[in-house]
């Protein structure tokens, strides 16, 4: 039952859409194909992405107040409750990202599973839609360089330094050695893990799939780093117009 709505919603559509793209641009290759497929998948996203992005700039730019809070009030209760407050206060949703989260793991793992089960460069015709036909010819090696149903330690390693950048820039600020107390110390282990650790767990996963599945991470990194960037520049923007005003 979970296998055959997992199928309908995520696994065929997205198999059937990589199908169409090298269909309609034969001159793609399934590389190329899947960095416009992310692209585009990433513009079907983009008003969550974007309200999530939007509301991790706020974040950050409130952490001053909220490491007050941390600081002032001992009691974890109650933390929470000021916390809430300075959400409400500052106009902030924290809980904004949980829809695009859920959206997002199984279309990765919908695209893992197309190439682990070997969907090219045969194509399975039994689910194509009735208006995809199967292209003539997929070209699996990207650039003329790298087979993409094969391991890459050059695409695993960018999908290793885009998470980097991608964690350093959207992530909190590590907090201040200075800062004592448990909670800090777990948070500045958490953000140096999710800045230097993650990154080459990364690697390392993205290393033992396929090169596609890498290119689809690296894709969508880099997607996130320019969009984080969009949301900071406009945010500055409102500020400056803001005070002028």
């Amino acid at each position: 039952m979970i296998a055959n709505l997992f199928n309908t919603l995520f696994y065929n559509p997205l198999y059937n859409g990589l199908i169409l793209l090298l269909d309609v641009f034969p001159w793609l290759d399934l590389g190329l194909a899947v960095i416009l497929f992310t692209l585009l998948v990433k513009l079907a996203l983009f008003p969550l992405s974007q309200k999530q992005v939007r509301t991790q700039v706020a974040i950050k730019k409130i952490e001053p107040k909220l490491q007050e809070i941390k600081e002032k009030y001992k009691d974890k209760q109650e933390q929470a409750v000021k916390t809430m407050a300075l959400y409400k206060e500052e106009g902030i949703n924290p809980f904004s990202g949980i829809l695009l989260i859920f959206i997002q793991i199984p279309i990765i793992f919908a695209l893992y599973f197309i190439f682990l089960r070997g969907g090219f460069p045969e194509v399975n015709k039994d689910i194509l839609y009735f208006f995809v036909s199967a292209p003539a010819n997929i070209k699996m090696v990207f650039l003329g360089l790298i087979n993409v149903s094969e391991k890459s330690a050059v695409i695993a390693a960018l999908a290793g330094i885009s998470q980097f950048f991608q964690a350093r820039l959207a992530g909190p600020k590590t907090p201040d050695k200075k800062a004592g107390g448990l909670g800090a110390d777990f948070q500045r282990s958490l953000s140096l893990q999710m800045k230097y650790v993650f990154p080459v767990l990364i690697f390392f996963i993205a290393w033992s799939i396929s090169a596609a599945v890498a290119l689809y991470w690296t894709t969508s990194n880099v997607f996130m780093i320019g969009q984080e960037l969009y949301a900071r520049r406009n945010s500055n923007q409102k500020n400056k117009n803001g005070q002028n005003g």
